[in-house]
């Protein structure tokens, strides 16, 4: 059993003003979001040009941060806002989803895609790369807030986490789901992306890529102590969201290769 690095969830303290961990690693994800799209913009065929990055970042942010907050209150915590609804503002207690926050990113997507006249499609192909390197930040996060832990393990590299009220030594799945989705994800999507493709296959090798990786890594991490199992015993409501991702990633390559030779790989304009 390895011990858990005592590491504070609260980066900086500055008196009544904390700042977590767990917050620095969306501004980081963003920022490495946004270095990314800068380097994509300048590619001669790039759907976002240059000028257009920052306002696409922050409508990526707008995003991440409502879907991700709503997601979770639709998702997990339903009974939670049945009793305070006043709770989905305080963003500072913690409770993001990323299915939710993909949702929209989606929507964010849509909206920046129409008022630039830029394809949706190829709009999707555009970010798929960008947001890998920050799912592995947010685990990261999950990880030193002491959030989201595994299941009870006897491997050599369990942890028990101060914060689990039952002390048992468990799998660090935070850390599996950083290098899954995150650091694995990223470089296949990225190699995918280095060459030319049609419209969607970037964002449906995503859609398939992190839904596998999520549902393996359920197999992991503990269920939310108010949901438990959804189904069958053993299935998670991480795994029940996943699998829309795998169906609609699916049908994007499907669509994706299905079309006549000769149509554009990345599109352009409307």
């Amino acid at each position: 059993m390895l011990p858990y690095p005592e590491f504070d969830p609260v980066a900086v303290a500055l008196g009544p003003i904390k700042i977590h961990w767990y917050g620095l690693t969306y501004l980081a994800g963003l920022a490495f979001a946004w270095w990314l799209a800068t380097r994509q913009s300048t590619a001669p065929d790039a759907v976002v040009k240059r000028d257009q990055v920052d306002d696409l970042i922050f409508f990526a942010a707008l995003g991440v941060v409502l879907g991700g907050r709503l997601g979770y209150a639709l998702f997990y915590a339903g009974d939670r806002i049945a009793e305070d609804p006043t709770w989905l503002l305080r963003v500072w207690q913690g409770g993001m989803s990323f299915h939710g926050g993909l949702l929209g990113v989606i929507c964010a997507m849509y909206l920046f895609a129409r008022s630039r006249g830029i394809a949706f499609v190829p709009m999707l192909d555009f970010v798929a790369p960008l947001a890998p390197v920050g799912l592995a930040l947010g685990r990261l996060g999950n990880f030193i807030g002491q959030e989201l832990w595994g299941r009870p393990a006897d491997v050599p590299w369990a942890m028990v986490f101060p914060n689990d009220p039952l002390h048992l030594a468990r799998h660090p799945s935070q850390l599996y789901q950083f290098a899954l989705e995150g650091i694995v994800l990223f470089f296949i999507v990225l190699y995918f992306s280095s060459k030319p493709r049609p419209p969607g296959a970037v964002a449906g090798l995503f859609g398939i890529g992190y839904g596998c990786l999520r549902f393996f890594a359920e197999f992991f991490r503990e269920p939310d102590q108010h949901l438990g199992f959804q189904a069958l015993g053993w299935v998670t409501r991480g795994q029940i969201l996943s699998i829309p991702m795998i169906l609609i990633g699916a049908y994007l390559m499907m669509a994706a290769y299905s079309k006549r030779p000769g149509t554009k790989t990345r599109g352009q304009g409307k």
